[in-house]
């Protein structure tokens, strides 16, 4: 049975395969775009003193549905940064989270903070996109990417301009994120086959992270105790999407989740 992973992976490989764009004129576009924001700068600078954020617009998930269906991206991103949001995440799919490209340029514009473009990346073409589109990092998913593809998804990001946040759901997954030369590495704690979330992943998954690399939890943060809980077992940065979009005070909710370093 195709799982959750495979039904969005099938989508964006078949629109790559018949994408009609020349790749070597999407690679000079990309390298003439402006200076992106440094988004691995800002999660250090910000996980010095506590627990960074990277608070995410996203409008619905496969598993919940319509999370904020009317979500204004300037505002919402304009909250978080008032929150203390070290760095935005932006769902730029469309068939499974309704996000868009138009809601990465939006968010971007209403704030100074570095923004990732979180896709499902897999063709070159879409490393070119995201630096196109305004994104300051990228996000590569270790479970949906071969080794060739990885590393060179990974070495045309760092080419053109762009950091990039390694996703990686076991040590498995993390020894090939840091074999690419990852500098950012995510635990997802949800499961991308069966989206269902086991909160205690990321605990078990970053003792085995280098100490070098920027460490990061992702998916199933719900509040205060969670970030504490991960900030304690050494992680630098939360990114959290549903609980904060779904608040009656996004930037208070992002507050709260900075858990000040002990």
């Amino acid at each position: 049975m195709a799982t959750y992973l495979d039904r969005i992976l099938e989508g964006h490989r078949a629109a790559a395969a018949t994408d009609p764009r020349a790749f070597d004129a999407l690679v000079d576009a990309a390298r003439a775009a402006g200076p992106a924001r440094g988004f691995t700068v800002a999660l250090r600078a910000a996980a010095a003193t506590e627990l960074a954020v990277i608070a995410e617009v996203k409008r619905r998930s496969p598993s919940r549905g319509d999370l904020a269906r009317d979500l204004d991206p300037a505002a919402t991103a304009g909250a978080y940064e008032r929150g203390g949001a070290a760095c935005l995440s932006v769902l730029t799919d469309e068939a499974w989270f309704g996000g868009s490209a138009d809601d990465l340029r939006t968010a971007r514009a209403a704030v100074s903070v570095p923004v990732l473009r979180k896709d499902f990346t897999v063709d070159v073409r879409d490393v070119c996109d995201a630096r196109l589109m305004g994104a300051d990092a990228v996000l590569l998913i270790v479970a949906a990417l071969d080794d060739p593809e990885l590393a060179d998804l990974h070495a045309l990001a760092v080419e053109l301009g762009l950091d990039v946040l390694v996703e990686v759901h076991d040590e498995a997954e993390l020894e090939r994120a840091v074999a690419v030369g990852a500098e950012v590495v995510g635990v997802n704690q949800r499961d991308l086959a069966t989206f269902e979330v086991d909160t205690d992943r990321a605990v078990r998954v970053v003792a085995a992270m280098p100490a070098n690399v920027v460490r990061v939890a992702e998916s199933g943060i719900r509040g205060p105790a969670d970030s504490a809980r991960l900030a304690d077992a050494g992680f630098h940065a939360v990114l959290v999407g549903e609980s904060i979009v779904t608040a009656g005070d996004p930037a208070a909710s992002v507050t709260a989740l900075r858990t000040p370093r002990r």
